[in-house]
């Protein structure tokens, strides 16, 4: 998978997504359990506007990603925000030399992009290596609904002046699994073109309880369950599944 192009297009991707609610999630849980967080690492941080907005908060942010372009985009975004963000190139799956935080988040539905069972168990060993005793682990992913029942077979679209796009979601090869095929068209300025960009993006999930299991094999107490932001048990229709889960 290749980010060299689609770093700098992946925030008019996501531009609606509610960031706010995800830094207002963080804030929560910190509150309910009476944790006192200030070191915190954003894994998988992207073109790291969470970071930003998390660091605005008063947490000292560290941001990690795979991908050095997207990360290129974090740093200007900091900078340009007047906060002090380190960044540094890494895959989850393989995290090392990080030091240790009160709290390590993986948001934006990121832990789905990992291929196989293993990288997910190699990431959630490695965050709980990397969190203080009692730190907290919070993550988002996708439901098993929404992979199966709202991306695979759809077709997603956006037009607009200087860019648009086309998303087709298709079945990946893994159970519970999703290739998205993106092209972008994006208005060269210079010549009054538009310029053709194609994705291919893969995300793969697993049921709930796959996921609790894996955490606690690693070493975690699993704190709570929720859905889509509210704090409320997941439904059969709910798209979004958090995570909260503390060092034992």
């Amino acid at each position: 998978m290749s980010y060299e192009q689609f770093a700098y297009l992946y925030d008019e991707l996501m531009k609606d997504a509610p960031y706010d609610q995800w830094v207002s999630f963080v804030k929560d849980i910190l509150a309910k359990y009476d944790v006192k967080a200030n070191r915190l690492l954003d894994l998988a941080c992207g073109t790291g506007e969470l970071s930003v907005r998390l660091a605005k908060q008063g947490f000292e942010v560290t941001g990690i990603d795979l991908s050095e372009d997207m990360l290129s985009v974090a740093q200007e975004k900091a900078q340009a925000s007047g906060v002090k963000i380190p960044f540094f190139q890494q895959n989850m799956a393989n995290l090392e030399g990080q030091g240790q935080f009160d709290t390590i988040g993986i948001f934006c539905d990121s832990l789905n992009y990992l291929h196989t069972e293993e990288e997910v168990k190699s990431t959630f060993s490695n965050v709980h290596q990397h969190l203080l005793d009692n730190g907290i682990f919070i993550f988002d992913v996708h439901s098993v609904y929404k992979i199966t029942e709202v991306f695979i077979n759809q077709t997603f679209a956006l037009n607009e002046d200087d860019i648009s796009y086309i998303w087709n979601s298709f079945p990946g090869d893994d159970p519970n699994s999703v290739e998205h095929e993106l092209s972008f068209f994006v208005l060269d300025e210079r010549t009054g073109k538009y310029d053709r960009i194609d994705e291919l993006h893969y995300q793969r999930t697993y049921p709930i309880e796959q996921y609790s299991d894996w955490l606690d094999a690693a070493g975690f107490q699993l704190l709570e369950i929720s859905a889509d932001f509210k704090h409320q048990d997941p439904t059969e229709q709910s798209e979004r599944i958090f995570f909260a889960a503390k060092k034992k």
